[in-house]
């Protein structure tokens, strides 16, 4: 298994998640921060090639100013564009609900995060979804290199037991399993992204495999026989889960430890 550590000296260095650089973004500092230091952060992330001065997405345009309006919470700035192009141009003390999700390694649910934002439940539903899309749109045709592990969990479309005896049926049998069964397919980089799709088999994940993967790529994959054609187009490890987790280089845990997060959620 890939551990986030290196040796130092000889000594093994601590991992990377419980290192101070994992925690770059926290609520403690969202709220002391305040709302100004909020919208600045959002304002350099979204403008990083201007230093932060809004920029109309439309036709680029820098002739903009900042009003004072109330929202969810008072001195929220939005941008407003002098010309018709882009009449308002909306940005929204959200950090703390961005800090939330993101620091969820298991997802968090929204009647939770709308205890945590003091919100409506559909307040908080609408909201996470618009920051999963905006998460999904950063990966949209993004491609992974170096060495790949990938790998598909079935998730839903449980069947459960009858009440009584009688009445149950063998869950194992094709016709009595649910349609609604589906497969999430992990593909992820060792030290890179991850990028996920959802399928109805394991076996349909062979084409998503294929459109992520960069030429010269390494994949790592397990036993399935659907993994064999990866080996025509890259060079591919295999491993047996029933002989071991890692032999000879060969392992997929980290994408097994991403899948395992759904598993427990």
């Amino acid at each position: 298994m890939v551990h986030l550590t290196r040796k130092v000296d000889g000594v093994m260095a601590q991992h990377f998640l419980l290192s101070a650089a994992a925690r770059t973004l926290s609520l403690r500092s969202v709220y002391q921060g305040g709302e100004d230091k909020a919208y600045k952060t959002f304002c350099r992330l979204r403008w990083a090639d201007t230093e932060g001065k809004p920029v109309c997405p439309r036709c680029g345009g820098l002739d903009a100013y900042t009003i004072t309006t109330q929202g969810l919470r008072p001195s929220i700035q939005r941008h407003k564009r002098h010309d018709p192009c882009q009449p308002q141009d909306e940005l929204r003390d959200l950090l703390a609900a961005v800090v939330i999700l993101s620091n969820a390694v298991k997802g968090v649910s929204m009647l939770q995060l709308s205890r945590d934002l003091d919100c409506q439940y559909k307040t908080a539903f609408v909201l996470a979804h618009k920051l999963r899309e905006a998460i999904a749109s950063e990966i949209q045709g993004a491609t992974l290199a170096g060495t790949v592990e990938v790998d598909g969990a079935y998730f839903g479309g449980v069947v459960r037991p009858a009440n009584l005896k009688e009445d149950r049926v063998d869950r194992r049998l094709a016709e009595n399993k649910s349609d609604k069964r589906r497969v999430v397919i992990v593909a992820r980089e060792r030290c890179g992204r991850t990028i996920t799709t959802v399928t109805k088999t394991e076996a349909d994940g062979l084409a998503f495999v294929e459109s992520v993967g960069s030429p010269n790529t390494t994949i790592h994959a397990d036993e399935a026989a659907h993994w064999d054609a990866l080996h025509a187009k890259y060079a591919t490890k295999r491993i047996n889960h029933q002989q071991a987790y890692s032999l000879n280089g060969a392992c997929t845990n980290q994408a097994e430890s991403f899948l395992a997060r759904f598993a427990a959620w």
